[in-house]
């Protein structure tokens, strides 16, 4: 299927590791520009793929970001939030300080309201335009031991359900995605939310990820590139008339309507 992407210049927010980097690499691979936003760049050199170094966690980076994929290429078609990080919280609620709350809000809900604050004139420019947000399944499925970080996506899921209200009639097309699980380092590196559980609980941190890949219908976890699929087809005018909708892509993790 051709997605009509060919030529196009897109933000990606935490390109650099992740759903970030699948998401930059499947865009690239179907001839889009992409300006790859991330605090260090070590993925192979690409003609397609230009990295911008920024802390997409300051009140400024992200419209920086912006700024210089519009100087450098004239415009802009897509954007892609997708920087977050989640700390598991293993001492609980009262653990969790005014600054760790500061910190989860600043990264996982105003990094995205800035960068599409600092887009969206750019996107009404071109009289077309996509933006997709990458949440998390803890927007609804909220969980003490990630407190804040389901917080900050629940936020996450209503600005850009609200976003897709306001600009759906001028041609911006605003959905999200709300993964599960993802075999990415923030879940499974060292450090990450399997290693921090386990080093908590005195257990290993690959028999932590297997009872949760376990809870999934299809027992196991969301690779990075199912998720940069499906970025692809809402970034393309092949849904173009699908806005202000979220896709879950948990492998039947939420057993809810």
């Amino acid at each position: 299927m051709d997605l009509h992407l060919a030529g196009k210049i897109a933000v990606v927010t935490g390109a650099s590791k992740g759903i970030g980097l699948a998401v930059t690499r499947a865009l690239a691979a179907e001839g889009v520009q992409v300006v790859a936003g991330a605090r260090e760049w070590h993925d192979e050199p690409s003609p397609l793929v230009h990295p911008v170094a920024v802390d997409l966690g300051t009140p400024d980076g992200p419209a920086r970001l912006v700024d210089e994929a519009v100087s450098r290429f004239g415009g802009l078609d897509v954007l892609v939030n997708n920087v977050g990080a989640v700390r598991p919280r293993t001492g609980g609620f009262l653990s969790i300080t005014d600054e760790d709350w500061t910190a989860t809000l600043e990264l996982n809900l105003l990094s995205a309201v800035r960068t599409t604050r600092a887009a969206v004139p750019h996107l009404l420019d071109r009289g077309a335009g996509w933006i997709v947000t990458i949440g998390s399944v803890n927007a609804f499925l909220p969980d003490p031991g990630v407190m804040d970080y389901s917080a900050a996506k629940a936020a996450l899921a209503n600005f850009t359900k609200s976003l897709s209200k306001e600009f759906g009639p001028r041609g911006i097309r605003v959905n999200s995605i709300s993964p599960g699980p993802v075999a990415t380092a923030l879940w499974l590196g060292e450090g990450g939310v399997a290693a921090t559980v386990a080093s908590a609980s005195g257990g290993d941190p690959a028999a932590v990820a297997k009872k949760v890949a376990s809870e999934a219908v299809t027992g196991r976890f969301t690779e990075p590139e199912e998720v940069a699929d499906l970025v692809l087809l809402l970034a393309s005018d092949r849904a173009g008339n699908v806005t202000g909708a979220d896709f879950t892509i948990d492998g039947g993790l939420i057993t809810t309507l």
